[in-house]
């Protein structure tokens, strides 16, 4: 989870390292469960002998997809906050990341659904100085805690670019 020190720069410090809320995961296990559901009653019900192995070849291709790969992607995701940027990373094969210096970020602002509150997670929504306008960053868990702390080091960074 954690981000790799390599990708520091000398005298950067992390101050936030996390990744989706496992809330993410949730879908992914209920799909599991109903493909084997199904899997189990199409076997039971109609299929017999040789299209069992047919039918089971099938189950592993859809529990692959829809289960192993987004749990995948969940364990490869992180978000991290340093003291001078906000770097993202994700990506199972191709690995692809963002950083924003904290200096270009104008805005930061969160959002919970009802679950969310439930679970204690939601969007950060993250507004800088370039073309892209804004970063969402999805089920991030203790979203007010990582809004406040964000806040913190952007008031820091603000004030001493002032001086």
């Amino acid at each position: 989870m954690a981000i790799n020190p390599n990708l520091l720069n000398d005298g950067e410090s992390v101050v936030v390292s996390t990744r989706t809320h496992a809330k993410a995961l949730i879908l992914p296990m209920v799909s599991g469960l109903l493909i084997l559901a199904a899997a189990a009653f199409s076997e039971t019900t109609f299929v017999s002998g040789s299209a069992s192995t047919g039918l089971w070849v099938v189950v592993v291709l859809l529990l692959g997809w829809f289960v192993v790969r987004p749990f995948l992607e969940w364990m490869t995701a992180s978000y991290t906050i340093t003291d001078r940027r906000l770097i993202t990373r994700n990506g199972i094969l191709t690995r692809r990341g963002h950083d924003i210096p904290l200096a270009r970020i104008s805005d930061v602002a969160y959002e919970m659904g009802l679950l969310d509150r439930m679970l204690g997670c939601g969007t950060l929504i993250i507004s800088d100085a370039s073309t892209h306008g804004r970063v969402l960053l999805h089920d991030i868990p203790q979203v007010e805690d990582t809004q406040r702390r964000l806040n913190v080091l952007l008031h820091e960074t603000h004030t001493d670019e002032g001086a």
